[in-house]
């Protein structure tokens, strides 16, 4: 473990075995250093094994422990997935304790962790205040009113919300442990992967806790995209580079799911046709097409790309995209509109805001046999890609996020200045810079 220049702290940041996590949590580490805060990075074998180039950065160390799979998880079924996250939670939970324990008396050791905010909030009040609330609200026709959040419906909220907790979802069960760890503190202070301009309000909702937005912690083009980043998966296409710089400014559509989404076959088959109809060069993060060999006259399908390097490439024109907090954050930054398909859980509460608050992209509409068909997609494609009023409002919009997301990251920027002040006050122990 290395010491800092300063000697005075050091953070261990754990996360979860996903994609999803660990280039945000890099991203997060890079700010920690940059003011003098050494970083521990602790995952499982079955993420840390995969990871094709380890960024190598002083000031940043790398701790993975066995999680009993150690690589060779297979998701087979949920049960099994129940079971892999028992034990990487069970196995890292002593493997952290031990960690902190073996490396107190060389330097302050604080463990952190992060999150996205807006659905945040949703949950805190599903598992404290509003429990009952939400047991009754099955009706996906009331509107829900909770302190600080506009009115929804059901619909709008993250899927989990309307589980029960006494349930076997993982996910649930990991949400309600650490609000209830919160509520443990006093005056908690919750760090958060967004930026004061884009949630300011929401940032306010929960009075006893402090959520300090330090985001967005993404490598996007304000940030190294191409040499502070780890990926879990190889990319499949060294030449789709090649093939977007032979298109024209901003007409390309790109359509992804992110690294773990299952979408039906029936949702591939209407995007692809969807796809067809509207006539456009796109690049499809997506390789099991019934349809693959029409599609590769018009677009480019690969099985895996750098979203964030795609994204901030000049002729990319719009995103169709699940809505994932990561997927919205890197669009934001890149300045280029969503089309939204959200499939389950706090995608649907992340649409919401996209289409009704940040208004920099449009929700496709599901027909009543609860399918999204392939005229809708490429109406709303055709709206994002601009030419129209709505689609110039998008773009002007998707600007206006993007402008506000790279101010934030300054080095006087909002996000910039809340890091330095929580790290000054928690973790060097003094309150000005």
């Amino acid at each position: 473990m290395k010491n800092l220049k300063n000697e005075k702290s050091h953070v261990l940041i754990a996360l979860f075995p996903g994609q999803g996590q660990i280039n945000p949590c890099l991203q997060f580490s890079k700010q920690l250093i940059n003011i003098g805060i050494g970083v521990t990075l602790t995952m499982s074998l079955s993420a840390f094994s995969k990871i094709k180039k380890i960024p190598n950065v002083e000031g940043l160390s790398f701790a993975p422990f066995s999680d009993g799979y150690d690589g060779k998880f297979q998701l087979s079924s949920v049960d099994e997935f129940h079971l892999f996250y028992s034990s990487v939670k069970s196995r890292g939970s002593k493997f952290i304790f031990n960690l902190i324990q073996s490396n107190a008396e060389r330097v302050p050791f604080f463990h952190m962790s992060f999150t996205l905010l807006s659905f945040f909030d949703v949950y805190y009040y599903r598992f404290t205040d509003y429990s009952d609330y939400f047991k009754n609200c099955d009706a996906k026709d009331k509107i829900i009113k909770l302190l600080g959040l506009p009115p929804v419906s059901p619909i709008n909220f993250p899927s989990f919300v309307f589980d029960d907790v006494e349930s076997s979802n993982w996910a649930v069960k990991s949400i309600k442990r650490q609000i209830e760890m919160l509520n443990c503190e006093e005056n908690p202070r919750v760090l958060v992967n967004t930026f004061d301009a884009l949630e300011f309000d929401t940032l306010k909702i929960l009075k006893h806790m402090t959520m300090v937005g330090i985001g967005p912690s993404i490598p996007s083009v304000f940030l190294d995209v191409d040499t502070f980043r780890a990926d879990m998966i190889e990319i499949s296409s060294k030449n789709h580079m090649d093939w977007l710089n032979s298109k024209d400014k901003g007409t390309i559509i790109y359509i992804a799911f992110g690294s773990y989404s299952k979408i039906s076959s029936q949702l591939m088959e209407e995007i692809g046709h969807g796809l067809l109809k509207c006539g456009r060069p796109f690049l499809w993060m997506e390789d099991k097409l019934s349809c693959k060999d029409g599609l590769e006259k018009q677009g480019k399908i690969v099985s895996w790309c750098s979203q964030v390097q795609v994204l901030k490439h000049p002729y990319v024109g719009c995103f169709v995209t699940h809505c994932g907090w990561n997927s919205n954050l890197e669009s934001i930054a890149s300045e280029v509109p969503i089309v939204e398909c959200p499939l389950w859980n706090d995608q649907v509460s992340n649409a919401k805001l996209i289409q009704d608050i940040w208004k920099n992209g449009v929700r496709v509409n599901v027909s009543k046999s609860g399918v999204v068909e392939r005229d809708e997609f490429n109406r709303y494609i055709t709206i994002a890609m601009g030419g129209s009023e709505e689609g110039e409002e998008l773009r002007r919009n998707a600007k206006k996020w993007s402008d506000l997301a790279k101010e934030a990251m300054m080095e006087t920027g909002t996000s910039s200045m809340n890091l330095k002040a929580f790290a000054n006050e928690i973790l060097l122990g003094h309150n000005e810079y």
